[in-house]
């Protein structure tokens, strides 16, 4: 399969041919990514930038029907997607069918319902002078779009994310163009085809694909761009909110995190096991979410080590495509031997490998195998910098004190985590962690809830309502009455 890219509602020859998509867990070629030039990721912008002015006057209940439908679409198509999906992120089937394309049908839905764009605000009366008479005046807050959008997404869950980011933009009423990461752009070129099926019109989905940087620049530069939503490394959006300020474009940015798991010493172990085993080891650690730094209060921290360790002993890895397989590959050969960089650093450090840190015995694929880091101390480079693979570093600490100050002890903020029987103690250290989000004796997510980090983290919130007011401008009308 050689992919077109998708710009004005017509698919279209790259002008730098194609380059091969690799199945982490094959290492075979899933079908061939179109290489755009920076004039045709120029000309998506400029279609999206025509097609908006009709698009945001487009009333929202219409927006809706056709949201509604693309969900519809992606939904009769879940086992194809998933494993196309499977192909280029070697994410396990039910990962695949449930988080990722599952998840995009479910975020198209949730923007299929009108909310209202407006709300008054109480009329104040002010007395005469300079600028007239006295009187009531009444205002009312509107939101409207920020206008074209551009999203460029992360290759840990190509569905999801780029889901997250089209769904509300289009249904505030802006215009987008996507540039999906370069490891699995298919999956969001099947995105675009479900909405064009939909009835989307020509300019307002826009996908360009391509290895080089150059492209992704180009657009988030582009003259006809007001907005960049960006997931990804804090060092690349680092890079996208310079140039950003130079022109005022408004920023969502979700980046890195090195999540803290705090687990007190009454806290359930069981279930604090189960949380953190599951989380840093679902789609292979590639998630920001993962709680990476486990600080475990002394008198539970041996326990807690030994309980992690057999649990990552007991993760099944292999084929993502096997019923009983938990751990798949990472992305590419090139992580996986960053990850396992970390972990011979890890070694270098003084830090102890309990389980894993070997390359499992597999014929081919890129795999890590789940490993958990005692002995660590908050300085090692393993506990600070984000890693993104199934490796987990555990710290002890003495009292609460001590455990808020290392969770803090990061440049990122995304999400925490705290495991405490005694609920009242856990809201209170909850409540003075400096993280966007915090799960108490949970990894669940509430997919209501603001979602975006603290620090290094991200610039904004999304998800639910939030994501409605990140993609939209809030303006006032003000008149007498």
């Amino acid at each position: 399969m050689k992919q077109r890219l998708f710009i004005d509602g017509v698919w279209v020859e790259p002008d730098g041919g194609h380059y091969p998509v690799t199945d982490p867990a094959t290492e075979e070629t899933v079908g061939e990514a179109p290489e755009a030039s920076r004039a045709q990721a120029l000309a998506a912008c400029a279609a999206a930038r025509a097609a908006l002015g009709p698009w945001s006057r487009t009333p929202p209940e219409e927006r809706a029907v056709i949201l509604a439908r693309a969900a519809a679409v992606v939904r009769d198509h879940l086992v194809p997607y998933a494993e196309l999906a499977e192909a280029e992120t070697g994410a396990t089937t039910a990962t695949a069918r449930a988080m990722q394309v599952g998840v995009a049908a479910a975020r198209f839905r949730r923007y299929a319902r009108v909310e209202p764009a407006e709300w008054p605000i109480a009329p104040q009366i002010s007395e005469a002078g300079p600028l007239g008479r006295g009187g009531v005046t009444s205002a009312l807050a509107v939101r409207q779009p920020v206008g074209v959008v551009a999203c460029v997404t992360s290759y840990n869950n190509p569905w999801a994310n780029a889901a997250g980011k089209i769904a509300p933009a289009l249904a505030m009423g802006n215009t987008v163009v996507v540039k999906p990461a370069p490891q699995d752009p298919l999956s969001v070129y099947r995105m675009a085809e479900a909405l064009e099926a939909a009835g989307v019109p020509p300019g307002v989905v826009n996908v360009v694909s391509g290895r080089a940087a150059a492209i992704g620049e180009a657009v988030v530069a582009s003259p006809d761009v007001d907005m960049v939503s960006f997931t990804g490394s804090t060092a690349v959006g680092r890079r996208i909110a310079e140039v950003c300020g130079r022109s005022m474009k408004r920023q969502l940015m979700e980046l890195g995190g090195k999540g803290a798991a705090l687990v007190l010493d009454d806290a359930d172990l069981a279930s604090a096991v189960a949380g953190i085993g599951t989380t840093f080891s679902f789609y292979s650690g590639q998630i920001c979410t993962a709680p990476t730094r486990v600080l475990a209060q002394r008198p539970v921290y041996e326990r807690l080590v030994d309980a992690l360790a057999a649990h990552a002993r007991r993760l099944p890895v292999g084929d993502p495509r096997a019923r009983d397989t938990v751990v798949g590959p990472v992305i590419s050969a090139a992580h996986r031997d960053r990850v396992e960089a970390y972990v011979e650093l890890a070694r270098e450090e003084g830090a102890t490998v309990v389980t894993g840190g070997e390359r499992p015995p597999l014929p081919r694929g890129f795999y890590v195998a789940p490993t958990v880091l005692a002995d660590c101390a908050p300085t090692m480079r393993v506990v600070r910098e984000e890693i993104f693979g199934p490796v987990v570093t555990v710290l002890p600490f003495d009292d609460e004190e001590e455990g808020i100050a290392l969770a803090d002890a990061t440049d990122y903020g995304l999400i925490d985590y705290v495991w405490s029987a005694d609920t009242a103690r856990a809201f209170r250290v909850a409540r003075r962690l400096r993280a966007g989000g915090v799960g108490i004796n949970t990894v669940a997510r509430n997919m209501e809830a603001p979602f975006g980090g603290f620090k290094q983290s991200g610039v904004g919130r999304d998800v639910g309502s939030y994501a409605l007011h990140a993609y939209s401008e809030v303006q006032s009308i003000v008149w007498p009455g």
